[in-house]
């Protein structure tokens, strides 16, 4: 069994701010991190950190911090793919980090949209029957179907976290046999503000299984034999910055290392490894280590 994570690699870089400023205004703030980042590359470093044989299809630039992203991949558990950089600059995640513990995000696509649907294909070469293709918002809505539909015909499993979320993603669905969003997403893609309605929506529109983060509030999964509410883990919040990464990481690692479709234990370790993420302050290294992970997935 095989993961391919197909998406992005950015420098994240993270400030810390009182509040998001308002249109037009100047504010200060401090910078405390640069780390790895990209929710492509996030999630992959977790899924390798679980024990899962991940390659991750993302491309960087050829600039210094082109050259420190690779680094940083070649130290984690995982195949970086394609091998050579793309004429361009590296992709960059400005991190605005609030008082209160929640951020807002900008990240640039340059990177991201240089990688071609050739590039691609001729990675997934590798894959067989029965590996999972795991893909993220951060694509077009043209490239994102193609990808999928061509997982599709090679027999793989197709898993969407549609972060940043597009109205159009909700075409895609009969594509996705595993879709994981956030309340927000679900109520967007479902065209209703009912989370649970919305949830039964898109499993409706061909979606194999749904799940759904809530928060605090834990998270829900849907699928043909019911709904399953999970509690989040009690945590004093420190940056909720890849949290969501963290999640879905560790809920497929743990369905894919029991060879069982999604069910609660999943979400349940997926929900501590996520604890452990929000109680950190940064991104690749906020991350629950690779004993760590362990523990949980025992």
């Amino acid at each position: 069994m095989q993961v391919f994570v197909i998406g992005n690699i950015s420098v994240d870089e993270t400030y810390l701010i009182n509040d998001l400023p308002q249109k037009g205004s100047s504010i200060h703030g401090a910078k405390t991190h640069q780390d790895l980042g990209g929710k492509g590359a996030n999630q992959a470093i977790i899924l390798s950190r679980c024990g899962i044989n991940t390659t991750l299809i993302a491309a960087i630039g050829n600039d210094n911090q082109g050259h420190w992203c690779k680094e940083k991949i070649e130290q984690e558990r995982l195949t970086l793919r394609p091998n050579s950089p793309r004429d361009c600059r590296t992709d960059t995640s400005l991190i605005l980090n609030c008082a209160d513990g929640d951020n807002a995000n900008i990240t640039t696509t340059t990177a991201a949209d240089a990688l071609s649907i050739n590039d691609i294909e001729q990675e997934l070469l590798f894959s067989k029957p029965g590996d999972v293709v795991l893909q993220q918002g951060n694509f077009s809505h043209q490239k994102t179907e193609a990808i999928f539909s061509l997982a599709r015909q090679n027999g793989l499993i197709t898993v969407f976290n549609p972060s940043p979320v597009k109205n159009t993603f909700a075409e895609l669905l009969p594509l996705i046999d595993i879709l994981v969003v956030n309340q927000l997403e679900a109520q967007l893609l479902g065209n209703t503000a009912d989370c649970i309605l919305a949830a039964h929506t898109l499993l409706n529109a061909g979606v194999g299984q749904v799940v759904v983060t809530l928060g605090a509030e834990g998270s829900m999964l849907l699928n043909g034999t019911g709904l399953t509410h999970v509690a989040a883990e009690p945590v004093s919040v420190k940056d909720t910055t890849g949290a969501g990464d963290t999640f879905l990481a560790v809920m497929l690692a743990s369905s894919l290392l029991r060879q069982s479709s999604l069910a609660a234990i999943d979400l349940q370790r997926a929900a501590l490894a996520s604890s452990i993420t929000i109680g950190r302050t940064g991104t690749l290294s906020a991350f629950p280590t690779q004993f760590e992970l362990a523990q949980m997935l025992k």
